[in-house]
């Protein structure tokens, strides 16, 4: 059991936006945050790693390089925070590192996760916790999503229903009934698709605040044929990634004369109808709605959301009202997940992975 109780959380997530990094006491519960690090990803090394989503010439090399540069930026991301608290590395207990998922395979009986844990400890003198997905994988589990038991630990509510939607590159939900089983899932597309229809035809990266989705309108055809996919009609345990839902995956759908703003509006649409049918198929009587995620910071896309539940009188509102910005919920998972690995103790719910038993997660790199 480590002395400290100071982890670091690392995110970098399939919206490929760059890295968030918390620095948190997980000795108090809630956990305490002490300081938030984010560092944009430059063009190049987003296009390799949308790259290395797909079969290509020389994959082993080009990851193990891609690897040791995300360490080094997961570094940077570490000394920005010690900077700012004025921290020492032997100060921190541990740093939990997701790395970036560039193939999530679970009926496979795998999962890729680009790191080099080795390097980021050798680099920062701090132990590091990675490789979270691949104990639950070996137990037959999906490895993802692995956020809800972090979810029901902070956010839970003894009386009210609630339900936490994390809107990254793939939306996801947990599903909190007070007193009842924590369930979670993968709802579908998050930003991933949003992102990159925006990217092709605007040049940006993404559509800020979602004004260009809520310039266009959305083609009902269009998106009653996107929902023909098998995965939205699949019960939980489920999750999923740019394996399916990529550019490509879209393309053959789409007829000459649809706009692209009208397009783009459709996608915006098919996150919101993801979520909103999981919520109502699978966690009824939810009674608050919590964002978190990229996506919270979407208006277009929040504003359609509230819209989507406004029948269920079932308000939806940001983790920031709940002390914890919604930019920051997965890197201080993932910091709590490493500080759970450190202890001994279950990180996975098997109720929402699938796997057969609750594990301990991550491999651990000694400083």
């Amino acid at each position: 059991m480590a002395a400290s109780s100071l982890v670091i959380g690392i995110m970098s997530g399939t919206s490929l936006d760059g890295i968030d990094a918390v620095l948190a006491d997980y000795g108090q519960s809630p956990p305490q945050s002490l300081g938030h690090v984010h560092l944009g990803f430059d063009p190049e090394l987003k296009e390799e790693l949308l790259a290395l989503n797909r079969p290509g010439t020389n994959e082993l090399e080009r990851a193990a390089l891609v690897g040791n540069r995300l360490a080094e930026h997961y570094a940077q991301a570490v000394h920005h925070l010690l900077r700012q608290t004025g921290l020492a590395p032997a100060a921190i207990a541990a740093i939990g590192c997701h790395g970036q998922t560039v193939r999530h395979r679970p009926e496979l009986g795998y999962t890729v996760q680009l790191n080099n844990p080795a390097r980021l400890a050798e680099r920062t003198g701090i132990a590091v916790v990675a490789d979270f997905r691949s104990r639950d994988v070996a137990a037959g589990g999906q490895g993802a999503p692995l956020v809800p038991a972090f979810h029901a630990a902070v956010f839970s509510h003894p009386s009210r229903h609630r339900v936490i939607i994390n809107i990254g590159g793939i939306a996801n939900l947990t599903d909190l009934p007070p007193g009842g089983p924590v369930t979670g899932f993968d709802c579908g597309p998050g930003n991933l698709l949003l992102d990159a229809w925006c990217q092709r035809h605007c040049g940006q990266p993404y559509d800020e605040g979602g004004r260009w989705a809520a310039s266009g309108r959305p083609i009902p055809e269009l998106l009653a044929d996107l929902l023909t996919d098998p995965f939205f009609g699949e019960p939980p345990p489920k999750s999923t990634g740019r394996d399916l839902f990529h550019l490509g995956w879209l393309e053959p759908r789409l007829k000459p004369d649809y706009a692209p703003a009208d397009v783009q509006a459709t996608l915006l649409r098919l996150t919101v109808h993801g979520i909103r049918e999981a919520v109502r198929r699978f966690a009824g009587g939810v009674e608050e709605g919590w964002l978190c995620g990229g996506g919270a910071r979407n208006t277009a896309l929040v504003n359609t959301l509230r819209h989507a539940f406004a029948d269920t009188a079932t308000p939806v509102a940001l983790t920031d009202a709940l002390g914890v910005p919604a930019e920051w919920v997965e890197a201080l998972a993932f910091g709590w997940l490493a500080w759970r690995t450190l202890q001994g103790a279950p990180g996975n719910l098997p109720a929402v992975t699938g796997a057969a038993h609750a594990c301990v997660l991550g491999a651990i790199y000694p400083a």
